[in-house]
């Protein structure tokens, strides 16, 4: 019998945490599942948890090695493999709920849905909640995007708090060497979606690891504005190609908001200054004012005036170009 859902997990360096990952995954109450464990060529013992669990669980465990190629390259391994009806990606750090994909497969099958998201929950070393990130609030279970097309504007496009039906990959795959992959690709397997579902729960475990926190924040910010570039030259040829406005919200979220969060940790003073002048440039090549960006709606909501007081700041520094000041503000 085929999988109804086939789960893709890139392993790298996450000895400390893969255990913990793969636990979550074949204690899922969804039990016609395939778990692909991609070893994306990792010099630790992540080889040998994964022979470990694929010992335990072989009708769940599927395990592959490969050379080392990045996330977006294990991801790719993993959907020319996949075999299950709809497709689910967690990352080797993170964990899931028990009931995770059995909740999530149901929706899909329920509404004949393309895509089904869930909320998810930023967690420290210890598993302590730090935040939550509700995705898509005060909209029904069943979304007609041609209904409600402000979705596409408004949604994080995290690759790993939703499952796709298989069909949206076809004749597509993450963009290899690249940062910001899911930018890249997720926002285009929903534009061919007609229908999407979600859930209101927080299946979704995101550890914010200290190593991650720390990371040198460089020029790959640029890759951003590469995405957004990527989606808009899409959204030209998709069957949304009229909503505009919610085109230009999209570039407003992710090409501004999203990439000057990122600039934010850019301790390299050049660097910085090189970001803003690229941002710069995209926003006169997408014709994005002042105004638009202070009054960016999100869920309805400003999003500025949602944000606390510091990143207030911060984005209202960054607007004027006010680099000295908006340094002195990130030392």
């Amino acid at each position: 019998m085929r999988p109804t859902v086939s789960i893709i997990v890139p392993v790298y360096q996450v000895e400390q945490y893969l255990r913990k990952c793969l636990e979550s995954l074949v204690d899922q109450t969804l039990q016609n599942l395939e778990i692909l464990v991609i070893n994306d060529g990792s010099p630790d013992h992540s080889q040998e948890i994964i022979e470990e669990f694929q010992h335990k669980f072989p009708h769940l465990i599927r395990s592959f090695q490969k050379e080392n190629g990045g996330l977006s390259d294990a991801r790719n391994f993993g959907l020319d493999r996949a075999t299950g009806d709809y497709i689910g990606f967690v990352d080797s750090d993170d964990t899931v709920s028990p009931t995770m994909f059995a909740e999530m497969y149901q929706l899909a099958i329920a509404h004949n849905a393309e895509m089904v998201i869930c909320n998810l929950q930023k967690v420290d070393e210890k598993g302590t909640v730090t935040q939550n990130l509700t995705q898509i609030p005060n909209m029904p279970e069943k979304i007609f995007l041609r209904e409600h097309f402000s979705v596409f504007a408004d949604l994080s496009y995290f690759a790993c708090n939703k499952i796709y039906e298989r069909k949206l990959f076809e004749g597509k795959r993450f963009k290899k060497g690249v940062h910001f992959e899911d930018i890249q690709l997720i926002p285009q397997l929903l534009l061919e979606c007609n229908v999407i579902a979600q859930t209101q729960n927080f299946h979704y475990k995101y550890l914010e690891r200290a190593d991650s926190i720390t990371k040198i924040h460089s020029e790959k910010g640029l890759d951003i504005l590469k995405a957004v570039e990527d989606v808009s030259h899409y959204f030209q040829s998709s069957q949304y190609t009229a909503h505009a406005t919610e085109l230009k919200n999209f570039k407003i979220l992710e090409g501004v908001y999203t990439f000057l969060a990122y600039s934010a940790f850019v301790k390299d003073a050049a660097v910085f200054k090189n970001l803003q002048s690229e941002l710069n440039s995209f926003l006169r090549k997408h014709q994005i004012s002042t105004l638009e960006i202070l009054t960016y709606k999100r869920f309805g909501r400003n999003y500025l005036l949602s944000l606390p007081l510091k990143k207030k700041i911060y984005y209202l520094l960054s607007f004027t170009g006010l680099y000295p000041i908006l340094r002195k503000l990130l030392q």
